[in-house]
């Protein structure tokens, strides 16, 4: 009698055992559940997508995202009253040395240094320059463009971010005419600043999108997050790119915000040297695992055209780089062109430089 129940006891042990593999092995194949919101910030939506966890956590999740998001949004606006920067600019103005916050100043330092690797071709200290343009807003300008001799006139205070002295939490600027846009850069340094949130808070695979320009975390599936690129010179993607764990994906481009008159458009990205639209590039596209730097990047790589922008791109350390001209001709480096794939046939002019 004790063998028979013996027997039996090992028998269901044995059916809990199989069942349980299964079970586990079901688990194993499922892709984790997808939580999505979109939120409102920058002039943007927003895209948040967390992959795995519950409900309540991941709700928990992006509403603190979403109020680390709209703090920077105050504080970093650089034309509506009551936010950090603006009250920076105000002491920029009156050559008053201000603090500023433990928020602002690494957004300021690391500016600072990407605007002199760039040359100048970046440079957020010309807000006068894009208020002069109208670009200040987030709404698209309307009516004629400033006239050649006011754009002559801002562009003669040389404003510069080598004019902007920081010493320990201190900031003081030393032209008067400086005035502080982040429009450039701050949301690629939101991004990353977004995925380094959701991982302290234990959320290791998400995507944080911006209007295209997004960061990512860990992977979608067991692989890697696939990552369309806009078109410049028409709707839909013109390739995608594989994005790995830690990576961010910026594009600059002239073909969203604009001013238009008598039939013509003005893109927003402004050439600080000349003080007018850059026409010359459609868009430039940058991976890095610095949201702040591939913001900037591709900000100074529109400027710069397709005869500088390689040089720039070795200046600033990049390594994933591509470029599209008002032709629609693209350029990349051979780093890129491994990762790239087109989602058409590869474009009839495409040109391939030497590495970075």
């Amino acid at each position: 009698m004790q063998i028979k129940n013996w027997k039996k006891a090992v028998r269901n042990n044995l059916l809990i055992l199989i069942l349980s593999l299964s079970m586990a092995l079901l688990a194993c194949q499922q892709p984790p559940v997808e939580f999505s919101r979109v939120l409102y910030v920058f002039g943007t939506l927003v895209d948040i997508t967390l992959l795995g966890g519950n409900n309540k956590t991941n709700e928990e999740a992006i509403r603190h995202i979403d109020q680390v998001f709209q703090q920077m949004h105050r504080d970093w606006h650089a034309w509506k009253p009551g936010g950090e920067l603006g009250i920076l600019n105000r002491a920029i103005r009156q050559g008053e040395m201000i603090h500023v916050s433990d928020s602002l100043l690494p957004l300021l330092t690391q500016s600072k240094q990407l605007s002199i690797a760039s040359k100048g071709l970046f440079n957020p200290a010309i807000g006068e320059l894009i208020s002069l343009w109208g670009f200040h807003s987030d709404e698209l300008p309307a009516g004629p463009p400033p006239t050649e001799s006011e754009v002559v006139t801002v562009l003669a205070y040389h404003p510069s971010m080598s004019d902007v002295e920081i010493t320990g939490d201190q900031v003081v600027g030393r032209n008067p005419h400086i005035q502080l846009d982040f429009g450039g850069f701050a949301k690629g340094y939101a991004l990353n600043v977004a995925i380094k949130e959701l991982r302290q808070q234990g959320i290791n695979n998400a995507i944080v999108n911006a209007g295209g320009d997004l960061c990512v975390s860990g992977q979608k599936n067991n692989r890697a997050w696939k990552i369309g690129i806009r078109h410049p010179q028409g709707k839909g993607v013109l390739a995608s790119v594989d994005a790995f764990d830690g990576e961010c994906v910026l594009t600059s481009g002239n073909y969203e915000r604009y001013r238009e008159y008598d039939g013509k458009r003005y893109p927003h990205i402004l050439d600080p040297r000349t003080g007018m639209p850059v026409m010359h590039i459609a868009s430039a596209t940058v991976i890095s695992r610095d949201g702040g730097l591939a913001d900037a990047a591709a900000t100074a790589l529109t400027v710069a055209g397709v005869d500088d922008w390689y040089q720039v791109a070795k200046q600033m350390g990049l390594e994933y780089v591509m470029v599209v001209d008002a032709q629609g001709t693209v350029y990349m480096n051979p780093a890129m062109q491994a990762r790239i794939h087109f989602e058409k046939e590869p474009p009839e002019h495409m040109i391939i430089t030497p590495a970075l």
